[in-house]
């Protein structure tokens, strides 16, 4: 599977679940599931490459103004949706997290920025498929801490200046 393959089952996902984080995880296993074992592992690997790379300081405070706070868990979960988003969306907001401010159309923390289930997708279906779990991926296990300078999460002033136009049109 290639990155292009990887990114149009994320976005054929996301389009048919409307959005949805719970049904997009459900649709991708369901489209995993029509794969063999292999292509089910190679996605994964590109999901978990994807995943780790927005294991930034600057993401984890573009989650915390997006959510109203997050701590550990919840950034995890932000980073699935994050991905769950699309290329377009992910790739920019890697690039520059304050992008996130002109690249989300809309944000309802009620429904957003929380899609754990999409970061197991892969392993559902692989298992779903083979009736056991899944191998070690072979990837660099992630880093100790996010990368980039660190942030005072709980410090709204570093967040503005750190984040302006995210905080501007989503901060408190």
């Amino acid at each position: 599977m290639d990155e292009t393959e990887f990114w149009e089952l994320i976005d054929s996902s996301r389009r048919g679940a409307e959005g949805d984080p719970e049904e997009q995880a459900d649709l991708l296993v369901e489209r995993l599931c029509r794969l063999d074992p292999e292509a089910v592992l190679d996605f994964a690997r590109h999901f978990e490459a994807r995943y780790q790379r927005a294991y930034t300081w600057d993401l984890w405070g573009a989650a915390w103004i997006l959510l109203g706070g997050a701590g550990d868990d919840a950034f995890d979960f932000f980073r699935c949706w994050l991905i769950g988003q699309g290329r377009e969306v992910y790739e920019g907001a890697v690039h520059e997290p304050d992008a996130l401010a002109e690249l989300l159309d809309d944000f309802d923390e009620e429904l957003d920025g929380d899609a754990e289930d999409l970061g197991y997708a892969a392993d559902e279906a692989y298992e779903q498929l083979t009736g056991t779990v899944a191998p070690d991926l072979g990837l660099a296990p992630a880093p100790p801490e996010p990368v980039g300078t660190p942030i005072d999460l709980e410090d709204d002033r570093a967040l503005a200046e750190r984040l302006p136009r995210l905080w501007e049109r989503f901060g408190d």
